[in-house]
């Protein structure tokens, strides 16, 4: 990988671990679900009125409004709420398995030993995790693993579904996602208005930098990625995020530093690299000796 793509990579990893930061410093002026509601209102209006969508692909749209729009974001604000973010974000990771074993059910595919022994290590790190002090309450966990589930549906649903632009999908979904995340918030939280309007840098600066800074730019940047190199050479990459954003937790928000987390956090990070890391194909070595190896950017 050339150093200009490695520093796009660290560019999208910085970006999405510091949306956690931003979000947990926006949920001391604004409530979750509203904040959620004001992220997708600002993709849709960025994205909706450039992109178009067909009728076969709406159904899996309205899906994603719910699997992915009110299930994982609308569950993951709130539970950032009792959460601390570098928690939040290893847990959150438990997506990967749940994405496993929902392929292994509903797609008929083979459950092989790697994954059910990165399955194992990712969830005993939970458990080590939850010996600790750091891990939040029965609400607030429950609701950081539906979120891990609603990403691990939202994997199926792409998969099985027609194909969408990217940002196309993300503009569509958060456009039908703002009644489903709005009546949330209307049934569920107060002072709606109140908090809008006496919010400050904080609040409006999560509902921004989420939407425009993690949504789009870095989705944009990390797709553009994924067509110049294999999901294989990215992902050991982007598992970083997670332990970046237990790094800006400790520096930025105070966030303790317990032995439980670090080694919670390194079990589950752990596994979803034995799950997710496979070893690159290697050319064969008369092609390396004789200049004629494919360059990185040809794998897909």
């Amino acid at each position: 990988m050339p150093l200009r793509d490695f520093y796009l990579v660290l560019a999208v990893i910085l970006i999405w671990a510091f949306n956690n930061i931003m979000i947990k410093l926006g949920l001391d002026e604004m409530p979750p679900l509203l904040i959620t509601t004001l992220r997708f209102a600002l993709v849709a209006v960025l994205i909706v009125p450039f992109t178009r969508i067909t009728r076969a692909q709406l159904p899996l749209v309205l899906k994603l409004a719910a699997s992915f729009g009110l299930m994982h974001f609308g569950f993951l604000f709130i539970g950032l709420n009792y959460a601390e973010a570098g928690t939040g974000a290893l847990l959150v990771q438990l997506g990967t398995p749940f994405a496993t074993i929902l392929a292994a059910i509903f797609l008929k595919e083979r459950l092989r030993l790697k994954p059910v022994i990165g399955m194992l290590v990712s969830f005993s790190g939970v458990v080590v995790l939850a010996g600790g002090p750091t891990l939040p309450g029965p609400l607030a966990l429950t609701l950081l693993l539906l979120s891990a589930l609603g990403w691990a549906i939202t994997n199926l649903l792409v998969k099985t579904g027609p194909e969408i632009e990217p940002l196309t999908m993300a503009g569509w979904l958060s456009m039908f996602a703002i009644p489903l995340v709005g009546m949330g918030s209307l049934l569920f939280e107060q002072h709606q208005w109140i908090a809008m309007t006496e919010a400050g840098w904080r609040g409006w600066g999560a509902v921004v930098y989420s939407a425009v800074m993690s949504s789009i730019l870095a989705y944009g940047l990390w797709n553009t990625l994924l067509r110049r190199y294999s999901v294989s050479r990215l992902i050991p990459l982007s598992l970083l995020t997670p332990l970046v954003v237990v790094l800006l937790g400790i520096l930025m928000l105070g966030e303790s530093l317990a032995v439980s987390k670090l080694i919670g956090g390194a079990m589950v990070v752990g596994g979803i690299a034995i799950i997710n890391v496979r070893r690159p194909k290697r050319a064969p070595r008369e092609a390396v000796a004789n200049g004629n190896a494919p360059p990185p950017s040809s794998e897909k």
